[in-house]
């Protein structure tokens, strides 16, 4: 009980203003919010149950800064993509959702932006002290899951407030925000 409880504490507290939970923000204000929930659950139960159950054997095989890179060239990505988008292509995604359905790419956003990130790390190490994967599990889970619930509540609200082509430039920035400033980690750190 202790290690979940510690699990969750650390975990949201990490979780606060991270580009996921910025992502989760602007995923929102493309997709419907279940769709987005159902995603953003899927996504941040794989990562962390990687992290807990198999996270030294990732670590051995991708660095960090590799996993770092992966995620914000997919981010640029996404970015130059929703940027593109004119409102024609908007009626179209609204009619017949992202190749792969909204759930899954979002399910896919979170597992890429997830991946090498703090609270996966941080994951990873209070399952090794305390030696009890389950609670750390599911205080990740849980704790990801509430912190990025306030990015789903936002999103949608702005969704609501701003026309389809404002959200979509807001969302397309973000993404290009998330992407520049993952490699301007990467190169910070590197050197």
């Amino acid at each position: 009980m202790e290690a979940g409880i510690a699990t969750f504490s650390i975990i949201f507290l990490a979780e606060l203003g991270d580009k996921t939970q910025l992502l989760v923000m602007a995923l929102a204000a493309k997709y419907a919010w279940r769709q987005v929930l159902l995603g953003m659950t899927l996504g941040i139960f794989v990562v962390h149950a990687l992290a807990v159950g198999v996270g030294n054997f990732l670590g051995g095989l991708l660095a960090p800064d590799v996993m770092a890179l992966i995620a914000s060239l997919v981010f640029l990505a996404f970015g130059l993509v929703t940027l593109r988008s004119d409102e024609a292509e908007d009626e179209e995604e609204q009619a017949a959702p992202a190749r792969f359905g909204p759930v899954l790419t979002v399910a896919a956003s979170f597992f890429l932006g997830e991946m090498g990130d703090k609270t996966q790390f941080a994951a990873l190490t209070l399952a090794a002290q305390w030696q009890a994967w389950l609670p750390v599990l599911l205080g990740a889970v849980l704790a990801m899951l509430l912190a990025d619930s306030l990015g789903l509540v936002a999103g949608s609200c702005l969704k609501r407030f701003f026309a389809p082509r404002r959200m979509r430039l807001l969302s397309g920035l973000l993404f290009l925000a998330f992407g520049a400033a993952g490699l301007v980690q990467l190169v910070v750190v590197g050197l």
